[in-house]
């Protein structure tokens, strides 16, 4: 092997070796957000995801789970930031020091939705808890997520307030998945039965087969979602720059106009309300 050829040989090697390398270091530049499903099965992180990736050159990797089980898993630092919607939560989150500082993102609402027969006879009621007795009532069955999520504690607090202990009724016409928002949709579907959903699930959902939208608009099925940094004062891994640019372009305009673009079957499906940075 002559010198010359030795040298071209090495020098391709070594530019071959350094842009494996710069590949890896692009590759391995990435953030972990624990998340709702409802986030995910909407479709939202699919669509928006990709445009922060491209103003960033930063990738997120979502772990969606319910809203119970994402917080602990960004306790345990296995997130950097955690992305959910029941709001007392988030709070005590952070008072608790697991997050850094909660900021609103965006919102939409829950609905009842149940067979098109309606046993009980709550369509186009404006009131849900009104909605929620006249299904107790009738002993129609109601599946539960029953699993910690967001929606489970949202509709758990609106059974309360109508005065309901459906854990009285557990196993007889009130029915806990355990399972997410498609899974429990599906039973709903299944059993002929009512359920509560957040609207942008439902919109995505494809296997409807009877149920049909009975009950929206009351206040009281306002629907927020919140973002915090995971503290890295806990957890010395966790992307603290990388992980605020995602908080910081979530709720910047650019970011709150992608979440207000996003469209199911031409609807929008999230409505921003971070403060404007």
């Amino acid at each position: 092997m002559t010198r010359k050829y030795f040298l071209i040989k090495h020098t391709l090697f070594l530019f071959v070796l350094m842009a494996g390398s710069s590949d890896l270091q692009a590759e391995s530049r990435f953030i972990t957000i624990a998340s709702t499903t409802s986030t995910e099965n909407s479709g939202l992180y699919e669509y928006l995801l990709p445009k922060f990736a491209g103003a960033t050159a930063i990738d997120v990797r979502v772990v969606a789970v319910g809203t119970g089980k994402a917080i602990k898993i960004a306790e345990k630092g296995d997130a950097d930031v955690l992305l959910v919607h029941h709001k007392p939560s988030e709070e005590r989150f952070v008072s608790d020091g697991f997050g850094v500082e909660r900021y609103d993102v965006m919102y939409n609402d829950f609905v009842i939705v149940g067979p098109s027969s309606d046993p009980a006879g709550v369509a186009g009621f404006s009131s849900v808890g009104n909605a929620l007795q006249k299904i107790a009532d009738s002993g129609s069955t109601f599946t539960s997520r029953g699993d910690d999520s967001g929606t489970h504690k949202k509709e758990l607090s609106l059974w309360q307030a109508a005065g309901i202990d459906v854990l009285e009724h557990d196993g007889a016409w009130y029915r806990e998945t355990g399972s997410g928002m498609g899974a429990t949709l599906n039973v709903a579907a299944g059993m002929d039965g009512y359920t509560m959903t957040d609207r942008s699930t439902w919109l995505k959902f494809s296997n409807k087969a009877n149920l049909k939208l009975l009950v929206e608009g009351d206040p009281m099925l306002f629907n927020q979602y919140g973002v915090i940094l995971v503290n890295p004062s806990l957890h010395s891994h966790i992307k603290a720059t990388d992980g605020q640019l995602f908080i910081d372009w979530l709720i910047s305009e650019p970011g709150q106009l992608e979440i207000n673009q996003y469209r199911i079957e031409g609807r929008q499906a999230f409505f921003a309300n971070a403060p404007i940075q």
